[in-house]
């Protein structure tokens, strides 16, 4: 019954996104492969595009009589509408290379993704890349493995240096307590107009569920030491954790430290120095190098957690994974491309060209990578905080989970109209509803 009520749910969800895409139509318009020729959708950031284009110029070169067609994921609010809306229109690629864990559950029930670990040399190919903790994670609950780990974007804090020096502090806060301290004594009216005009932090208010995954899902996860959502297919977020990461967050807004606005149009707020911190990824670094006035000094840190909690400091790993859909004609080929992407070599590349940290486990061990962390030190701390990330739950309402969040963290954390107990305990209730 689950299984069919899920079903359901999915199509439902897919009607109501693919209308919304073919606004913009987007919900068609596969490439047209011709002989043997594969399809392989990248992300559409300009990184990846240029990486997924050296990556299948390397192999075409290689593989003359097995070449393969790059084209970037549909232009959509979000790549998952995009896959969903594809899915819905049957115009799936052979391979993808951005897919959202969170989404394969879903896909994987409704036969849209081939079973990876009915290759022969599965276990071989992937038991020499991650640890078996990280492929158990990605183990669907029909007991099949229907993505590769591929890379991961550790949700870390961005720190304006100067900003918390001048209010006494030689390293960023570690607690809560530590954190909203700070935040009284950054956050300012500068210009005497009887505004806050300077921040400690910002964080997209909308509720959205994916912007949860740069504010409250990397502090739950910090505040109970690794875990996530759900166990075993149930709600496990109703707890103080969850309540206090509400609270914190939540004071910050009624306080002024975070600003209610979203500041679009505006130039890099954190940049200017109006904003002193943000949750964040490794995409940063180029992005701050390229655009930091002179004299900016940055840095990175763990995410904050609540007072009292020891030993390491876990976070959303962001993690994206690599599938090859059942509408492949070629599945045998198509595990080959998929298992050149994730090849030492590509992993170089992935560093190289876009700066996202492939999900290999010895990574900081091969000395095929050590020249590029020496020369990127921040991205080295990006690749000790992989060590300590988690992914998404296993479930094929996650995005509906995540929207209730969402939801209730507008409702809580921006607006204030709900106690953070109250707000986490209709979540919750709302959450195991979704579930059955």
């Amino acid at each position: 019954m689950t299984v069919r009520l899920s079903h359901v749910r999915l199509m439902f969800a897919a009607a109501v996104v693919c209308s919304q895409l073919l606004l913009l139509a987007h919900c068609a318009k596969r490439p047209v492969a011709t002989g043997s020729r594969l399809v392989y959708w990248s992300a559409n950031n300009q990184y990846e595009v240029d990486l997924a284009r050296e990556l299948v110029a390397r192999w075409n070169s290689l593989h003359p009589e097995s070449p393969v067609t790059h084209q970037p994921v549909p232009e959509s609010q979000s790549t998952e509408e995009a896959i969903l809306a594809a899915v819905v229109g049957k115009t799936t690629p052979d391979v993808f290379s951005n897919m959202w864990p969170g989404d394969v559950e879903a896909y994987a029930r409704a036969g849209q993704l081939v079973p990876l670990d009915t290759f022969p040399d599965f276990a071989e190919v992937i038991g020499s890349r991650v640890d078996p903790a990280l492929l158990e994670e990605a183990r669907s609950s029909d007991g099949h493995i229907y993505q590769i780990p591929w890379k991961t974007n550790p949700v870390m804090v961005i720190f304006n240096r100067e900003m918390l020096a001048e209010a006494g502090y030689d390293h960023f806060p570690r607690t809560y307590s530590e954190y909203l301290q700070a935040a009284e004594r950054v956050a300012r009216d500068t210009n005497g107009d009887g505004h806050i005009d300077r921040w400690m932090g910002i964080t997209d208010i909308r509720a959205l569920w994916w912007q949860r995954f740069f504010d409250f899902y990397p502090l739950y996860i910090a505040a109970t030491g690794g875990h996530t959502l759900l166990e075993d297919g149930e709600v496990a977020f109703d707890n103080q954790q969850a309540v206090e990461v509400f609270s914190f967050l939540r004071t910050l807004f009624a306080r002024g430290n975070f600003p209610k606005e979203r500041m679009v149009g505006r130039t890099d707020v954190f940049l200017q120095g109006i904003v002193a911190s943000r949750f964040t990824g490794p995409w940063e670094i180029r992005h701050a190098e390229k655009f930091k006035p002179e004299g900016f000094i940055y840095d990175f840190a763990p995410v904050p957690r609540p007072d009292g909690v020891s030993g390491p400091v876990y976070t959303y790993g962001d993690i994206k994974n690599i599938v090859i859909f059942s509408n492949t004609r070629q599945p045998r080929l198509a595990w080959e491309f998929a298992k050149f992407l994730v090849s030492r070599e590509a992993d170089l590349l992935l560093l190289e060209m876009s700066d996202q940290l492939p999900l290999r486990a010895n990574l900081l061990e091969d000395q095929l990578f050590a020249p590029y962390f020496s020369k990127s030190p921040f991205m080295r701390r990006f690749a000790d905080q992989a060590r300590f990330v988690r992914g998404t739950d296993t479930s094929p309402v996650l995005k509906e989970v995540f929207d209730i969040l969402s939801n209730e963290f507008e409702a809580c954390v921006v607006y204030g109209v709900k106690t953070p107990a109250k707000a986490i305990e209709d979540a919750a209730r709302q959450a195991r509803l979704v579930l059955e």
